[in-house]
């Protein structure tokens, strides 16, 4: 393995974070003489990030316990034009109280990894809007837009997959990444930052910045991506079938986030204590090497790790203890998640495969179908034989019905 001078560089080498980087040499050889600026920009199209943006959060998390000082960029600006890259169509336009309730939402995130401040260090949050909204469309055409080749522009994925698919792409979005690569010159002026990082899907825009900044003003910049990340079964990283797995409590419990690193696959646990843990590398590698049922211990120690810089430390304890009292002693914990049901349907009674899909415990009837079939969906532990059995008020106990999807998923049923 190379040896690399800078702690930073380091730190993502061994722990596997990098993929691309325009000049890694020239750039560990920087960041070792001294604290220096990075950035990673984050569009606003939802009131919460989710676990796919996790990587380039843990990714400023580390800058900044290397002595460098990290940016984080709201696409306060930038979401109203909408990024193409990985999409077959375009971004929904958002209204500006969209994205203000948006960034509002996602500035909770970071507060949680990274401290903010004064300081050479500290973390600033700034927003494009800042300066994109002040342009001049004419002139900014005419003093950075030259600097563009379409037949460049057209070769970065991020617009040729869209074509290759024959799917539509506006002009609007085609712009998307000069606004991008804009950015990077103005934070270079605004803040003396020299790194954008993202992820490899932002390669094409990360290097059209470098490029933009050396152009214009002779600016040495440097660009690093994450690689793509997926699990090892391929599938994307953050999505379940109940949805995207949010880093907002008020958009998913801590339970349940605690839950989606718990059920990790086997195969992934070394790599993510790596990348979603601050363990040391050596713990992770013994974690990850348990023999048989061990590595279920190991996905304990990844959800509560995992589960404690995203919620706090008593929040991880919490969903730590709910599941040993609900896996390891067969108890309904008061702190499960809960759904409120109608108490007039609860009387009537609700057919299982419907009340299965209803609280999320299957993504559509027909998973629930399956489920049962398969023996896999429990009323108070105990198997439902049929899928239209009727589930009601005559199966509460202490006020709740308790319903388990697998061997994992549990939830509560109470009537509203």
């Amino acid at each position: 393995m190379t040896s690399h001078r800078s702690a930073f560089v380091r730190t993502l080498s061994e722990r596997g974070y990098l993929h691309q980087c325009t000049d890694l040499a020239a750039l560990d050889a920087r960041l070792a003489e001294g604290p220096a600026v990075a950035y990673i920009g984050f569009d606003c199209t939802a009131d919460s990030l989710h676990v796919g943006s996790l990587l380039p959060i843990m990714m400023l998390r580390h800058l900044q316990k290397s002595g460098h000082k990290p940016i984080v960029l709201m696409g306060g600006g930038t979401t109203r034009v909408g990024d193409p890259s990985g999409k077959d169509e375009a971004r929904k336009l958002l209204t500006d109280a969209d994205i203000a309730r948006n960034m509002e939402g996602i500035k909770r995130v970071f507060a949680k990894f990274l401290t903010f401040g004064d300081g050479p260090t500290d973390a600033l949050m700034v927003n494009n809007a800042d300066w994109l909204d002040q342009l001049n469309y004419i002139a900014f055409l005419r003093d950075y837009g030259r600097h563009f080749s379409v037949n460049r522009m057209m070769s970065f994925d991020s617009v040729k997959l869209r074509l290759d698919r024959e799917q539509p792409l506006s002009f609007l979005e085609f712009n998307y990444m000069i606004l991008q690569a804009y950015d990077f010159l103005e934070l270079g002026r605004r803040h003396g930052c020299l790194l954008q990082m993202g992820g490899s899907d932002q390669w094409g825009n990360i290097v059209n910045g470098v490029e933009l900044g050396r152009r214009v003003e002779g600016r040495e910049l440097y660009g690093l991506t994450t690689p793509l990340m997926t699990t090892a079964s391929g599938a994307k990283m953050g999505k379940t079938a109940q949805g995207a797995v949010w880093l907002n409590a008020e958009r998913l419990s801590a339970w349940d986030y605690w839950q989606f690193w718990r059920n990790t696959e086997d195969a992934d646990v070394g790599r993510f204590l790596r990348l979603f843990t601050e363990l040391p590398l050596d713990e992770a590698d013994r974690l990850a090497a348990l023999p048989g049922a061990g590595i279920n211990e190991a996905k304990k120690v990844l959800a509560f790790e995992a589960t404690r810089l995203a919620h706090g430390e008593e929040a991880a304890r919490e969903a730590a203890e709910t599941a040993r009292r609900t896996f390891e002693q067969g108890q309904a914990a008061e702190t499960l998640p809960t759904v409120s049901l109608p108490a007039a349907e609860l009387d009537q009674g609700i057919p299982a495969f419907a009340l299965f899909a209803r609280t999320g415990l299957a993504a559509s009837n027909g998973e629930a179908r399956r489920l049962i079939k398969g023996g896999g969906a429990k009323v108070n532990d105990a198997a439902v034989t049929a899928e239209g059995q009727l589930i009601g008020s005559a199966d509460l106990k202490d006020g709740q019905i308790k319903l388990t999807a697998g061997k994992k998923r549990h939830l509560l049923v109470k009537p509203a």
